[in-house]
């Protein structure tokens, strides 16, 4: 493929668009397909190797800390998966989604296009759509795939594999925005594998970018594609589903959506490869083999398959979770050329330092969720649009701060979507029920703050739990009383759940967040510490 080197870059702050992992090396047993099936056939079985990533947010080049050691970056996960593809013949690349947006710079500047073209150098043969692919739009989303011009990248060739989505269609026609799903043959066996995306895509993508667009039934879509693959003769069945699993080493305690999924759709599905929550899975459940190797390029997941030449169905499977630690191989040449290609074609931007941090600023949040660097993000934002209050969505929070000069590409890194701030105003009642909103059944989203602090009692019933609200002066939020409060585009929208936010009145668009927070930073005259985390308490 041609190495689209982009002959221009016209990339400001105030336009900039849309950007866990644990220990070694598990292998789980191999386990049999169906009952009474002969795992010895494995010996006269047609074997195949997926080798599958998800999650890779367009990382291709940061490394992060595992286990103390680094992993990641485009050039060792390409070694790795080339290494591994060497062994088998029979092999696919596959992948489950989120594999661009919420990007480091080195793509994401180039419109992602970095990403995809190493996708195609490394031979992808099959992905699906996670919820970031949405993050610029359905028609850039298709631009990606199927190629086109941008004006700031030009011309660009696209996607040199298929894209499936069996659940993602137009709202007026029903018709499927790609393909439900794709056959590729291997040494003579069909394989099927079928696309689906989390049913919470709509708490998680900017509501503009789905204005069109709605997401199915998973199950009803996945049992759909079943029944059409078999008329054409397939039984060996996967799905790329964006959509959470997670699970111990040693496959026991199995939980998410994909775990939920397996549970349900056609015992025809043989193997489900999750995403979206960045975990590990490697389990089987309802004799369905669901796996996921956390997110960002430090890990990828190396199937194994035998498949029976007579019956055509997968007759056993195993999985095995591969950290992508750095010590441990030499980097792939052609990936890293094409990486340092890229970042010196955005250095110019990239390398502008705007501060110094006097420590590491993190995001990782205390006991009660808080974090050093969510409030630092909190209090840039309020004090761009001068209001009473901030939020912030943690998942906007995309990377740490290092200590030491910072540069407008790692805060680029960390705050990659390009949201606008909005200013609207709230009754002390609508923030406290926001608040509130934090706590569902089944998860708990902490919100950054500025401008106020209050406590939350864990054990309290949900829509109870909020206690002591009070401004940054100590004073008690009235609930009959009006207050200002900055927040971004995605909140407003009612993003990651928050459904109270789409209330406010009196809407006021600030500055991009990425801008805000650099002359916050800027502003300051002096080095950056990291921020008390003493806002929320928790009992």
């Amino acid at each position: 493929m041609q190495n689209n080197m982009k002959k221009k870059i016209q990339v400001f702050a105030s336009t900039a668009l849309a950007l866990g992992v644990f220990s070694s090396t598990f292998t789980a047993p191999l386990v049999e397909a169906a009952p009474g099936k002969d795992a010895a056939v494995s010996n006269r079985g047609i074997e195949v190797q997926l080798l599958g990533v998800n999650d890779w947010h367009g990382q291709i080049d940061v490394t992060r800390k595992v286990s103390g050691k680094n992993a990641g970056g485009a050039e060792y996960l390409a070694a790795y998966l080339k290494q591994r593809e060497a062994t088998n013949k029979n092999t696919l690349l596959i992948h489950s989604g989120d594999m661009t947006g919420g990007s480091s710079p080195a793509s994401a500047l180039l419109q992602d296009e970095p990403t995809v073209e190493i996708m195609n150098t490394l031979g992808f043969d099959i992905g699906t759509l996670g919820n970031h692919e949405f993050d610029r739009g359905v028609d850039e989303l298709k631009r990606l795939i199927d190629g086109g011009y941008h004006e700031t990248t030009g011309d660009f060739e696209g996607a040199a594999f298929p894209y499936v989505a069996a659940n993602v269609v137009y709202k007026d026609s029903g018709k499927n925005l790609l393909p439900a799903y794709h056959i590729e043959k291997v040494n003579g066996m069909k394989i099927g594998f079928i696309g689906v995306v989390t049913k919470d895509i709509k708490d998680v993508v900017i509501a503009s970018a789905l204005e069109n667009i709605e997401v199915t039934d998973s199950k009803i879509a996945v049992d759909k594609a079943v029944a059409e693959l078999q008329t054409q003769g397939v039984e060996s069945i996967v799905v790329l589903a964006h959509a959470p699993a997670t699970s111990k080493t040693d496959g026991t305690e199995a939980s998410g959506e994909s775990v939920e999924l397996a549970t349900s759709v056609n015992d025809e599905v043989d193997i489900i490869l999750g995403a979206h929550n960045h975990a590990y899975s490697d389990a089987i459940v309802d004799n369905k083999l669901v796996v996921q190797a956390y997110s960002y390029g430090t890990a990828f997941v190396d199937i194994d398959l035998v498949i029976d030449p007579k019956t055509k169905d997968i007759v056993q499977k195993s999985a095995e979770v591969v950290t992508t630690f750095q010590d441990g191989i030499e980097p792939d040449a052609e990936v890293k050329a094409m990486v340092d290609g890229y970042k010196a074609e955005v250095a110019p931007l990239i390398n502008r330092e705007v501060g110094t941090a006097t420590e590491a600023i993190t995001k990782t949040g205390d006991n009660s969720g808080e974090s050093a660097l969510g409030n630092l993000i909190a209090d840039s934002q309020r004090a761009a649009l001068n209001t009473d209050f901030a939020f912030m969505n943690p998942g906007g929070i995309r990377a740490d701060l290092n200590a030491g000069p910072i540069t407008w590409g790692e805060l680029y890194t960390i705050q990659p979507f390009g949201n606008l701030l909005v200013s609207a105003t709230y009754t002390g009642q609508q923030i406290k029920d926001v608040l509130e909103q934090q706590f569902t059944a089944s998860k708990t989203t902490i919100l950054q703050v500025s401008g106020l602090t209050y406590t939350y009692e864990k054990s309290a019933p949900i829509g109870s739990k909020i206690t002591n609200l009070k401004d940054v002066n100590g004073n008690e939020v009235a609930l009959d009383k009006t207050y200002t409060v900055t927040l971004n585009n995605f909140l407003v929208g009612g993003g990651d759940g928050f459904s109270k936010f789409k209330e406010g009145t009196n809407q006021v668009i600030g500055s991009v967040d990425l801008d805000a927070l650099e002359a916050y930073i800027s502003n300051l005259n002096a080095p950056v510490s990291a921020p008390a985390t003493d806002r929320i308490s928790v009992k």
